[in-house]
């Protein structure tokens, strides 16, 4: 075996998940500062965690909604402004719609009054 290829702080690390108090004693590098008291009355370094397989959907079965960092709410935010943002879109576009079938029986109007005058004049300008 090589030697020298571990690291040197390699020692039992509690973890524990916050959502259910769930913990469980291992071997980690991990550092941190805080520490608790186990089972078997020795203190141990302690990693919290959010998610562990006590708390998994995967592995309890359970639909459970564990959103520490508001990841669910944002995404619920994106999207509704995603929604107004397309909503107000479609209203300019049909606003504009609405001007351009406006401006158009407007010019056709237009025409029709120059048709009707011209034959009006021209047939004056018969008599």
């Amino acid at each position: 075996m090589k030697k020298d290829i571990h690291h040197k702080d390699y020692r039992p690390v509690v973890f524990k998940d916050t959502t259910n108090d769930f913990a469980f004693l291992t071997r980690s590098t991990a550092a941190t500062e805080q520490t608790i008291k186990w089972e078997d009355g020795n203190e141990y370094p302690l990693i919290e965690m959010y998610i562990s397989s006590a708390s998994h959907p995967f592995y309890t079965g359970k639909e459970k909604l564990v959103d520490i960092e508001g990841r669910v709410d944002r995404f619920k935010a994106k999207a509704a402004k995603a929604d107004s943002l397309r909503s107000k879109a479609a209203a300019k576009a049909a606003k504009q719609v609405q001007r351009r079938n406006k401006s158009s029986s407007s010019e056709e109007s237009m025409k029709l009054t120059d048709t009707k005058t011209t034959a009006t004049e021209a047939s004056d300008n018969d008599k």
